[in-house]
């Protein structure tokens, strides 16, 4: 345990959470662009918090032995993957009912009035899916179930890391 919790004081663990992270936003455009499907307002959450990770990885990645940026590396992580993982939860919900008003899924993403990401970038953060549609299914999951697993491994491997670090190394 020991070992994990120097990872995080390491610039190449930092580095390979930045390039899996970026890499998941590539299969989401290509998933967007090249196969046609069409993000919904959840879909577009989920993705500003796999960019959380990403600004996470990179964040941790710019000096990890200076303790004031791995905490503000850490408090990005912890919060992108534990509210991508309810937004992804969210998701499901509205795919699976069977109520047609238990769940309405919005027309335009709700970003605060100071960053309207989807004036300013909307090939990225614009929605024209419907939430309720299931459009791709790998193993029987669908896109959101995948991404909930995704996020709470990302959350998961969080709370490891700093428990190790608390444990081991009696500081962050």
């Amino acid at each position: 345990m020991n070992w994990l919790a120097q990872l995080p004081t390491q610039r190449t663990p930092w580095i390979l959470f930045t390039v899996i992270v970026f890499l998941l936003e590539v299969t989401a455009l290509f998933f967007q662009y090249k196969m046609g499907l069409a993000p919904c307002i959840m879909c577009i959450y989920q993705r500003t918090a796999v960019l959380g990770l990403l600004s996470a990885g990179i964040i941790g990645s710019i000096k990890p032995q200076n303790k004031v940026v791995r905490i503000a590396a850490y408090l990005t992580w912890g919060v992108s993957s534990v509210w991508g993982y309810l937004i992804a939860q969210e998701h499901i919900d509205m795919q699976t009912t069977t109520d047609p008003f238990a769940f309405s899924c919005e027309f335009e993403p709700n970003f605060p009035s100071f960053l309207p990401l989807h004036e300013w970038i909307p090939s990225f953060f614009q929605a024209t899916g419907d939430c309720g549609n299931i459009d791709w299914q790998f193993l029987g999951l669908s896109m959101p179930a995948w991404m909930e697993i995704i996020f709470g491994l990302f959350a998961s491997v969080f709370f490891i890391v700093i428990s190790s670090r608390l444990l081991f190394k009696r500081s962050v």
